[in-house]
């Protein structure tokens, strides 16, 4: 059973006993020891009371008052107390035997009897108050040899008990090394030697297990792993040949992943994407040929985009499949990658893969967002059998191919949209501006034909001073649209670009303009410049049109949240009065401001001029996330114009 226990256990069974055995020597020897403390103190105090005996005979002889024997009587009654009930402040007491007993039992008769005595002080000789107390002393000092002997023995005892100590402390070192080498230092040399055995090639080697414990279940694992190692040895050449292609065709798959995910991510075209595509897939799977088909919304039509060494009939024939005429084209909704036997489905006709010599397809659906949008075809003209890891990987290299045609779609789309945005934009502006100057131009030509035909000279002269002025208003409103949409910014500093927009207003106008910039911040993206300038340029637009001012400042406030502050001494107006009225000025200039998250705000008063703030949020961006495409760009505006 000893042999069956854990090596913890035995080290805890062994280490109990000697604790125990440890425990109790001590205890016995801290036992004695305060016996013979208390009893050498009880041996002093009864050398203290023959003291005080010779000390009454002395008052008794010389005759002292009442009050002082009363104190030296006093005095004796203490110490045969302390005697009989020991200190409890000290360790004082009396080693109780039959003989101490009887000896202190003498004592304390003696000294009732003679009590009265000493404490009356009555008239006696010196010889019989000597000879009291000679028999008094004589009864004390055999008293004090009772305990004497006593606590011989009990120091005899202590001598014993330290004697088995140390014959505890060189057992306990005998059975703590015996059991270390026993339990601990043997097992470690058989593994240390099995070690090395294995070590110089020796696989065949076993330690003999006759434990239980923690070092013969390390036994048992050394002999497994000798065991394994042995077994690994014996084909380590085969497996390590076969671990080896099985990885080199794991890195070449991974390559291929990454070579057509880094393609996919370059193509900047529908036709160029898929056509590489499917050279690269026709190349990975070593394939005769490949064909990528795309289906419509409905999944009844299949058409082709793209296709490696297909034979040239074979394209004109399946450029557009009905869905279910074959087997390619006629995935489910929830088909997966499979091997389809030509020569051995007799459900469909596959008379052109055929007799083009094929006799496998491998279909793999393309889908996006659980949803079936094609497939890819791969042709072989020897029999194949897919792994897991390759079909993993057709799957992987359909996800990739469907976001990237979503991706190239999406971006389409938000080109268009970007387009079409600032196409609305420009409308809006044109219909402000040159529309209304060209009708206004086509009201005045009315009125200069019917001055003509009445011959109506100052009516004709003041009808072209009207139409003198309204072309010069377009002229200007032409050459400001130019600039507005030429604007753009090349440098992370949006304070350059401030200043030419200054410039070219008071090149236009004649009014001065100040520009005043405080604060730090970081630099504003491109884009967002881009928008701010916009706005800006359409309140310095409505300045010139409608305020009448003589000057004009930009005040800009760097910071978390970027501010820019329009401000004209000009006519000003009622903002209560236009609250219900539709500016197409204004409109234009919150919307560009909606793309970037900010606030327009007007403030004016009638004579007071106009206040338009345009504060940034912090860490603006424009709404589409698009940096350069579209959404008010000046180059996007030329490109669709």
């Amino acid at each position: 059973m000893f042999r069956n226990a854990s090596l913890s256990t035995k080290l805890i069974r062994i280490g109990t006993v000697l604790l125990a055995v440890a425990v109790t020597s001590i205890g016995l020897t801290l036992w004695v020891t305060w016996q013979l403390e208390g009893g050498a103190a009880a041996v002093n105090e009864a050398g203290r009371m023959r003291m005080q005996t010779w000390r009454l005979a002395s008052a008794a002889q010389a005759v002292v008052s009442p009050v002082e024997r009363q104190q030296y009587v006093q005095h004796f009654d203490e110490s045969l107390a302390v005697l009989r009930m020991g200190d409890p402040a000290r360790p004082l007491f009396v080693p109780w035997d039959d003989e101490v007993t009887r000896r202190f039992k003498e004592v304390e008769v003696l000294w009732q009897g003679q009590r009265e005595y000493w404490r009356a002080g009555s008239d006696i000789s010196p010889s019989q108050t000597l000879a009291a107390a000679g028999q008094f002393v004589e009864a004390i000092d055999r008293l004090v040899l009772a305990i004497e002997q006593q606590l011989s023995h009990l120091t005899a005892i202590l001598n014993l008990a330290q004697m088995l100590m140390m014959a505890l402390a060189i057992g306990g070192a005998v059975v703590m090394l015996y059991t270390g080498y026993l339990y601990v230092i043997s097992p470690l040399a058989q593994l240390q030697q099995g070690l090395q055995k294995l070590e110089s090639g020796d696989f065949a080697i076993r330690i003999d297990v006759d434990t239980n414990d923690e070092f013969g279940l390390v036994a048992r694992g050394f002999n497994r792993m000798a065991a394994t190692l042995q077994s690994l040895y014996q084909g380590l050449e085969a497996k390590v040949k076969a671990k080896t292609e099985r990885v080199e065709a794991q890195r070449a798959r991974l390559e291929a992943l990454y070579e057509v995910s880094a393609f996919l991510a370059r193509a900047n075209s529908v036709e160029e994407l898929s056509q590489g595509f499917s050279q690269r897939v026709r190349e990975v799977l070593k394939a005769d040929a490949v064909a990528v088909r795309w289906s419509d919304e409905a999944n009844q039509r299949y058409l082709m985009l793209a296709s490696d060494c297909f034979p040239a009939d074979m394209q004109e024939d399946e450029r557009s499949l009905i869905a279910g005429a074959c087997a390619c084209g006629s995935l489910q909704p929830q088909a997966r990658t499979r091997v389809i036997p030509i020569h051995q489905d007799a459900q469909t006709p596959l008379r052109h893969c055929a007799r083009a010599g094929f006799r496998n397809v491998v279909s793999v659906p393309v889908r996006l967002q659980q949803r079936l949008i094609g497939e890819i075809d791969l042709f072989f003209r020897r029999d194949l059998q897919l792994n897991t890891e390759e079909s993993e990987l057709l799957d992987a290299l359909a996800s990739h191919l469907a976001s990237s045609l979503e991706g190239l779609r999406a971006a389409a789309l938000e080109r268009e949209a970007a387009v079409g945005e600032e196409r609305a934009l420009l409308a809006r502006e044109l219909h402000d501006s040159i529309a209304q100057s060209l009708a206004f131009l086509k009201i005045q030509t009315q009125l200069l034909r019917g001055a003509v035909n009445r011959q109506q000279a100052e009516k004709i002269q003041s009808t072209l001073d009207e139409l003198d002025a309204g072309l010069k208003e377009s002229i200007n409103d032409v050459r400001e649209l130019l600039v507005h949409f030429r604007t753009r910014t090349n440098t992370d500093d949006i304070e350059r670009a401030l200043q030419e927009t200054l410039q070219k207003f008071q090149h236009q106008t004649g009014l001065p303009a100040r520009l005043q910039i405080e604060g730090d911040g970081l630099p504003l993206p491109a884009d967002v410049q881009v928008q701010v300038l916009h706005v800006i340029q359409e309140a310095l637009s409505n300045v010139r049109k409608h305020a009448g001012a003589s000057h004009v400042s930009l005040d800009v406030e760097k910071g978390p949240q970027w501010s820019f502050v329009v401000r004209d001494n000009g006519c000003g107006f009622d903002t209560r009065a236009r609250q219900g009225e539709t500016h197409v000025g204004t409109k234009i200039m919150r919307e560009r401001a909606e793309r970037i998250g900010a606030v327009v705000k007007l403030t004016s008063s009638p004579g007071q001029g106009t206040a338009v703030t345009l504060t940034l949020p912090i860490n603006p961006v424009t709404s589409s996330g698009l940096s350069t495409v579209g959404l008010g760009l000046p180059h996007s505006v030329a490109t669709t114009s």
